[in-house]
């Protein structure tokens, strides 16, 4: 039974030390934070361009 709880804990010191988990979590949160940016602004530039295709549209329509 001790040398269950020595590799259990042998195993969690090497979990905790590895430095390749830890890098591969920061990727993702970085391109998670790229991809919530990517978004938000393809959304602003949607709207903007919903206002500017409305205006053309009034004007067409009151040209007419």
């Amino acid at each position: 039974m001790n040398a269950l709880v020595q590799s259990v804990k042998q195993g969690v010191k090497n979990f905790w030390n590895k430095e390749e988990g830890v890098t591969a979590i920061e990727y993702g949160l970085i391109a998670a934070l790229i991809a919530v940016v990517i978004i938000a602004s393809t959304q602003l530039v949607g709207l903007s361009l919903a206002q500017v295709f409305t205006a053309i549209n009034t004007a067409l329509q009151a040209a007419l």
